[in-house]
């Protein structure tokens, strides 16, 4: 069988911090599977995280009006992205999975993870209009969230404080990751582990280390097909009309982002259907 190929893309600035601890978790386990564990560690890099004109080698196309997604586009497509971003690419195409792990900022990602995001992904590289989502470029490898919060677990239920914790992540999992065609795992969360004591943390780190050794082969979240939607720009990217009368009917919307008005299914972003009989597309 051949060696899979993981990457950890690391976003904290402090070895001696929790998330560090996780990364290395991750690090021994898979390795000890047999697969070939490479770290982007972003802040020890000091990866750039501001999407810029830099990013790109030679002439632009269009001088007079710089748009960053068409110039890192024709870029890619002519090799003329910095080395950096090439590196990073490099690294995204061989692997079978991708595990980011990071702090929740202001209920996203710290600025230097929000970059190579921006940085890395490039349009032709990990996404067009014709290959996104189920279709889209990374559908054959697999994502997750791994990370840690400030608030504690009932701030961010659908009755918390912060609100629901699932909505929190539709723009990670669903705006970026998914959207790119990654299949995403439910992520690993942990709460409020600076609050915790040292016990705690010692299980968190035996959870996550438990849930690796089976991560490669895990189901990913449930998501919406993109056969359910008119793929045209006449059709306006939206469901098709048979598919909205199949769900007049369905107790939750399809999924978080997919309300239709409905009550949300619940730990949509959180859990895979397998743990989770409420999908609401069977």
């Amino acid at each position: 069988m051949a060696q899979k190929a993981v990457l950890i893309v690391f976003a904290h600035q402090s070895a001696a911090s929790f998330n560090a601890a996780l990364r290395d978790a991750a690090v021994q386990e898979l390795t000890d599977q047999g697969c070939r564990v490479t770290v982007s560690d972003l802040y020890a890099m000091k990866f750039r995280s501001s999407a810029t004109q830099d990013d790109i080698i030679g002439e632009l196309k269009n001088p007079d009006l710089f748009q960053y997604g068409e110039e890192t586009m024709h870029a890619w497509m002519e090799g003329r992205l910095s080395d950096d971003i090439t590196a990073e690419q490099r690294k995204v195409e061989e692997a079978q999975l991708i595990i980011f792990q990071f702090p929740l900022y202001w209920f996203s990602v710290p600025a230097i993870l929000k970059g190579w995001f921006d940085r890395v992904l490039t349009q032709g590289f990990a996404f067009t209009l014709q290959n996104m989502y189920s279709g889209g470029a990374f559908k054959d490898k697999k994502a997750v969230l791994s990370f840690t919060t400030g608030a504690a677990e009932t701030m961010f239920q659908p009755d918390g404080i912060n609100g629901d914790i699932n909505v929190t992540l539709w723009p990670l999992q669903h705006g970026i990751l998914h959207f790119c065609g990654f299949q995403v795992l439910a992520p690993q969360i942990f709460w409020s582990p600076a609050h915790c004591p040292a016990a705690a943390r010692l299980q968190m780190l035996e959870g996550w280390r438990a849930r690796l050794r089976g991560l490669l082969t895990e189901t990913p979240l449930a998501s919406a097909p993109c056969e359910l939607f008119d793929l045209s720009f006449q059709g306006g990217f939206t469901l098709r009309p048979a598919v909205k009368e199949q769900q007049e009917t369905r107790p939750f919307g399809i999924s978080t982002g997919h309300h239709l008005g409905k009550p949300l299914p619940p730990n949509n972003q959180t859990k895979a259907p397998s743990e989770d009989s409420t999908d609401s597309r069977k």
